[in-house]
């Protein structure tokens, strides 16, 4: 009988684990595409400044 009414709470709890995962997914999703973008722009500014310093007189 006690298994039964454990079931409930190890049901929740891999339910919370699952949305936990998720959302953990998600969050490193977001992380990548900051890094992405803010590798990119760290490009066109070094490519900026180069022109810059190419044609400065």
């Amino acid at each position: 009988m006690p298994d039964s009414a454990d079931e409930p709470s190890t049901e929740r709890q891999q339910d919370q684990e699952q949305r936990r995962l998720a959302q953990e997914t998600k969050d490193e999703r977001y992380v990548w595409w900051y890094l992405a973008y803010f590798l990119f722009g760290i490009h066109i500014v070094a490519f900026v400044m180069i022109y810059a310093v190419m044609h400065a007189k």
